[in-house]
């Protein structure tokens, strides 16, 4: 019998696409079947489609990405009578995985109900619950779940089997008769999981295991409970993130029509939202003017709002220091026994780890690319049709792995600093895991320059052995790149004029780089402007003290008696000589040691941050607040002088000096900085649009997830068309992203 054969790819498994299509068909009164299959969702109808195409793009459920609706003719070989949901087909993967979604509102209104599943910790629907958090394999069926040891009761599975159900082929469907279940666990004693309340009131830590991973809780207005946690979790200073129901993050808050649409995406990130109203203990985000607040995500989460009742909790990452998440149960009990009280447990696996994702509404970014925003895919720019399987390693620090595969980009999760014995383990784990999760076979491999990165020897010895084609990529090139493809600019759009301004970064000339003006495309770069280098005195350990930062660009703007008085108690005299001499001082242009370097002369954290970027956010927190009292940048930013390429950062230091011995506000001071680094890069990439050599101008690094830096720079450019991050991170999170699309790019040249 003749019919038609509709492929559709994207995001279409485990949201509840096939039903969704088995509606439409009856619906229609259509014969046929449909089925998952590696490639997505495969449709098959006898006779006309009745505009069955047009309504699968139109109408497709809440979870779901439709990228492509392809259309073909087919024959059966008998009629078929009536339509059915068949067997998923095939192994391996060319279809996208959903993230895990947040609790949906049907599912919600059903816990807080009388029906068999109120008050369940582990209610989900198509719409709703976990899926990349519990997934062994594709295709997305419940035997390659981690709910696969929970048998169906028969009142599930009559939901399951029910086309009208909205439970209707949701895999980790259960009830209190046959899913998982939840308690609490104090001293090894097995207790009732509502008696957390009574824990969290006695300023009690709580170890929380959630979809990606364990947190740990406490109650947020209890500064004893606040500094228990920094103390036993050796926290000195680093923000914590908050979870509470909106009228709650209401009172402590700004709360932003935008940012309550970030709050409530099915991702549930933690946004970050500006202090107001109600103060919170200072030692919950100490130094800054802002929170980082999510909503409750899962039915366990609800229930435990809801049994704790008095407002907002501390929630963060339960791992010791450095190290990834904790997400099994053994793991929690061996190494969270030190930091918590109880622990609220959960007889569900965790098939791998993820961080919660952070946001920003304004200007819009994503700050840690995670749970429920992975693994999300994004298409590649036009000219890279026909690029090859490729593979991108990530740098050092804020690692994910890139998977490029049929004019897609995969993006992985925030894996951590690859320093760690235990995130390498992640990193591999990952790697291994991504590639036969979406049966990814690179042809190519692309990592960072810099040979002692563990993530470049890791991609090196893996072309090597495959026999594979290894690419080294410039670490500031791949931001620019990855700033390009996320913004689709295409493989022949034109060069654009790239500022990049991060932490650190080995140039080709084999110094450190880290504030750039790139001119580049993706097939190659010119190094257009820079910061003036200084030597990291005591290379890394540059990063973690401030005052060594200060101390060489003090010295070296003539005001060596300015540096003494500042930091009477540093071993000046010796870092002065590994100075002079060049030992372990490598030079570096970076924008990031250059926040540093001015937080110290303010007196932020100048002798030792407590986590990496401590100086230069409570730095911009600062200036954030001259701004906020109708201070205009313009009017008294600090000056670069230019030589050649160089930014000299002399006459940007003396005028510094000259503030601080006149006893302006240290808020002004920071806000002349910011505005000094917007207008100083601006004013050259405006000169590269003009000359004609660039077509826009892009945004990237670390440095330029500080909203404030960006809104300046935008403000300084102008009309000109910018390119900044929105969906991926603008730090190494997404450098992956640029090795992949630079290699990319060579092979199609080549």
């Amino acid at each position: 019998m003749q019919g038609f054969e509709i492929r559709v790819r994207g995001q279409v498994q485990g949201v509840g696409f096939r039903p969704f299509i088995w509606r439409l068909a009856q619906e229609r009164g259509l014969s046929g079947h449909v089925l998952n299959d590696p490639e997505g969702v495969l449709i098959r109808v006898a006779g006309a489609l009745d505009g069955l195409a047009e309504a699968i793009s139109d109408e497709a459920p809440p979870l779901a990405r439709v990228d492509a609706v392809e259309v073909s003719e087919f024959v059966f070989d008998t009629a078929p009578e009536g339509f059915a949901i068949v067997a998923s087909q095939g192994a391996g993967a060319e279809t996208r995985v959903t993230p895990d979604a947040a609790t949906c509102p049907d599912c919600l209104a059903e816990i807080r109900g009388d029906g068999r599943r109120r008050h369940y910790a582990f209610t989900n629907c198509t719409h709703c619950g976990p899926r990349f958090t519990i997934l062994h394999a594709l295709p997305y069926d419940r035997a390659q779940t981690t709910m696969a040891p929970f048998e169906m009761c028969p009142a599930c599975r009559a939901e399951y089997e029910n086309p009208a159900d909205r439970r209707f082929h949701a895999q980790p469907i259960a009830c209190p008769e046959c899913g998982p279940r939840v308690w609490l666990e104090v001293d090894g004693e097995e207790r009732p999981a509502e008696e957390v309340g009574a824990v969290l009131q006695g300023a009690g830590i709580v170890a929380v295991k959630g979809l990606g991973g364990f947190h740990l809780a406490c109650d947020a207005t209890n500064a004893e409970a606040v500094a228990l946690l920094r103390e036993r979790k050796r926290r000195p200073a680093k923000p914590f993130a908050l979870m509470g129901e909106i009228e709650t993050i209401r009172r402590y808050a700004q709360v932003s029509e935008a940012e309550v649409e970030l709050l409530r995406d099915p991702a549930a990130p933690i946004v970050l939202l500006q202090k107001a109203g109600e103060a919170l203990p200072e030692a919950v985000a100490p130094g800054q003017d802002s929170l980082g607040w999510m909503l409750p995500y899962t039915p366990l989460h609800h229930l435990l709002l809801r049994e704790w009742g008095k407002g907002p909790l501390v929630m963060t990452s339960g791992n010791l220091s450095g190290e990834p998440q904790v997400i099994g149960n053994g793991e929690a009990r061996e190494k969270l026994a030190g930091f918590v009280d109880a622990f609220l447990m959960h007889d569900r696996d965790i098939a791998r780890r993820l961080d919660d994702s952070v946001v920003r509404a304004d200007p819009p970014m994503v700050l840690r690319r995670a749970r429920g925003q992975v693994p999300g895919t994004l298409p590649l720019p036009e000219g890279f049709e026909g690029a090859p399987q490729v593979v991108g390693y990530c740098g050092q620090m804020k690692a994910a792995i890139c998977l490029i595969k049929n004019g897609q980009a995969l993006l992985g999760h925030h894996l951590g600093e690859l320093d760690e014995a235990l995130t390498w383990e992640a990193f591999e784990q990952a790697d291994a895991d991504y590639a036969a999760l979406f049966d990814h076979r690179p042809e190519v491999v692309a990592v960072d320059l810099h040979p002692d990165f563990r993530a470049s020897r890791h991609g090196a010895e893996r072309a090597a052995r495959d026999g594979l084609r290894l690419v080294e990529v410039q670490h500031h090139h791949a931001h620019l790149a990855a700033c390009m493809a996320e913004n689709g600019w295409p493989l022949e759009g034109g060069k654009v004029a790239g500022i990049v301004l991060d932490g650190l970064g080995l140039g080709p000339d084999g110094t450190v780089w880290g504030g750039e003006l790139l001119l580049g495309d993706y097939h190659g770069f010119a190094r257009r402007g820079w910061l003036e280098p200084a030597p990291l005195i005591g290379g890394d350990r540059a990063q973690a003290e401030p005052w060594r930062n200060a101390l060489v660009r003090l010295d070296a703007a003539g005001l060596e008696g300015l540096a003494d008085s500042l930091f009477p108690e540093a071993p000046r005299d010796l870092a002065r000589q590994a100075a002079a001499k060049g030992i372990n001082a490598p030079l570096s242009s970076s924008a990031g040691r250059l926040f540093d370097a001015v937080a110290a002369c303010l007196g932020i954290c100048p002798m030792r941050q407590s986590y990496e970027g401590e100086a230069a956010m409570r730095l911009e927190a600062l200036a954030s607040r001259a701004l906020a009292h109708g201070e205009l940048a313009e009017a008294g930013a600090y000056a670069f002088s230019d030589a050649g390429d160089l930014l000299k950062t002399a006459p940007f230091f003396q005028a510094l000096a000259a503030d601080l011995e006149a006893g302006v506000a240290p808020e002004t001071i920071a806000l002349r900085f910011h505005a000094a680094l917007a207008q100083g890069f601006a004013r050259r990439a405006r000169s590269l649009i003009e000359s004609g050599d660039a077509k826009a101008v892009a945004l990237t690094g670390g440095v330029y997830q500080n909203a404030l830096l960006h809104r300046l720079t935008c403000a300084a450019l102008g009309d000109l068309p910018v390119l900044s991050h929105r969906t991926l991170p603008a730090n190494d999170g997404s450098l992956a992203l640029g090795q992949a699309v630079i290699a990319a790019a060579q092979s199609e040249r080549d």
